[in-house]
C-alpha cells in the first residue's frame, strides 16, 4: 500500500494578521504537514508556489492580505519526525541563556545547524518543537551558520518575533562575534564595506563572493589581540547577509581560522596544527534595544575548544 497521500487540489490562502512576516518556506511548512522540506523548496523554485499571482522567494516576508497559492503535495502522513536523543535534549537545556514569557536565548553548539534542509532532517528549532510540544509557537529570530556557536534568539510569540525583526531591520540590535583570523591584522578597527552575491559553484556548492552587482554589506572588526601568525578580532556585522563576516574577513586578507570555504591551505595546516578542528566564530554577545529605557544584553562564554587554541597561540608566542 502506497504511504503518501496528494493533497487533493490547488489551495489559496489569505494571509492573516497573525501571520505577518513569517518567511514563506516556513509558511508552507506549516500548511504542508508531512511534505519534505527539499520538496518545498523544489516548488518553490519551480514557481509552482505563488504569492499575489507572481513567483516569490522561500525569504519573502508575508504580509496581510498576500494571497499564496498552496500547490497539491505528496505528503506522508505516517512518517516518522526525526529523533531528537536524550544526550542533545540536555545539550540544549544546558545551552538556554536566558529565557521570559517570549523570548528564548540559547547558547548553539558548533556543528548543529538552527534548522534543518539541505539534506538535515534536523535542526535547533526542530529539536526544540519537539522538546516542548506544548509551545502553540517557536520561530527563529535570526540564524548562524552550522559551524558558528554563540548566542541565537527564538521567539515564543509571534509579537514578540515582528517586534526583534523590526529591530534587526532598524539596526537596534547589536551583534558582536569573536573571531580568529590568518596574519596580524595591524590597526585596532576596520570597516569592510564590500558588496555579496551568493554563487555556486560547477560543483554545486553554494559560496558568498564580493561582487559589484551584490547587496550591500559592511562590517566592523576591532582588534581584540595581536598573536605572531593571526589576530583575535570582534566582528560586528552592520548588514545580515550569508557568510559575510566570513567573506569580508577573506577580502580584508584575513580569512576566519578553521573556515572550510574560505580559508587557504597553508593556514588551514597552521591551525590545524593547534588543534583547531571547527570554525572559530563566536557569536558572543547580543544587545537588544531598549525596553522601559533599559538594553538588554546577552552573552555566551567562549567554548573551551577555542580557548584552548588560543592558549596554544599564547605559548607559541612567548
Amino acid at each position: 500500500m502506497n504511504s503518501t497521500e496528494k493533497r487533493p487540489s490547488v489551495a489559496m490562502v489569505t494571509v492573516s494578521e497573525d501571520q505577518e512576516d513569517q518567511r514563506l518556506d516556513n509558511f508552507l511548512l506549516g500548511q504542508l504537514k508531512g511534505v519534505p522540506k527539499s520538496a518545498v523548496y523544489r516548488m518553490i523554485r519551480k514557481g509552482e508556489v505563488r504569492v499575489n499571482k507572481g513567483r516569490s522567494r522561500p525569504e519573502y516576508r508575508l504580509r496581510p492580505g498576500d494571497r499564496v497559492r498552496v500547490p497539491p503535495a505528496r505528503t506522508r502522513p505516517d512518517a516518522a519526525q526525526p529523533f531528537v536523543g536524550e544526550a542533545l535534549k540536555a545539550r540544549l537545556n544546558a545551552a538556554i541563556l536566558y529565557e521570559d514569557d517570549g523570548l528564548l536565548v540559547l547558547d548553539k553548539p558548533s556543528g548543529l545547524a538552527v534548522h534543518g534542509g539541505s539534506g538535515l532532517s534536523l535542526g535547533v528549532i526542530e529539536a526544540l518543537r519537539q522538546m516542548r510540544p506544548g509551545q502553540r509557537f517557536l520561530e527563529l529570530v535570526h540564524r548562524l551558520d552550522r559551524d558558528t556557536s554563540g548566542c541565537l534568539m527564538v521567539a515564543k510569540k509571534r509579537s514578540v518575533l515582528k517586534a526583534l525583526h523590526r529591530d534587526l531591520r532598524e539596526g537596534r540590535v547589536h551583534k558582536t562575534y569573536l573571531a580568529l583570523v590568518w596574519g596580524r591584522w595591524n590597526g585596532l578597527e576596520h570597516r569592510v564595506e564590500a558588496p555579496l552575491s551568493k554563487q555556486h559553484l560547477s560543483s554545486g556548492e553554494r559560496v558568498v563572493r564580493v561582487a559589484s552587482d551584490g547587496k550591500p554589506s559592511l562590517t566592523v572588526f576591532r582588534q581584540v589581540r595581536l598573536y605572531t601568525r593571526a589576530t583575535l578580532v570582534e566582528a560586528e556585522p552592520v548588514t545580515g547577509r550569508t557568510h559575510q563576516i566570513r567573506v569580508h574577513a577573506q577580502y580584508a586578507g584575513h580569512p576566519i581560522a578553521g573556515d572550510d570555504k574560505y580559508l587557504p591551505r597553508e593556514p588551514a595546516a597552521y591551525f590545524e596544527g593547534l588543534g583547531l578542528k571547527r570554525l572559530f566564530l563566536h557569536a558572543a554577545r547580543l544587545e537588544l534595544a531598549a525596553e522601559d529605557g533599559v538594553r538588554r544584553c546577552f552573552e555566551a562564554p567562549l567554548p573551551g575548544e577555542l580557548a584552548q587554541v588560543l592558549g596554544g597561540l599564547q605559548t607559541a608566542d612567548v
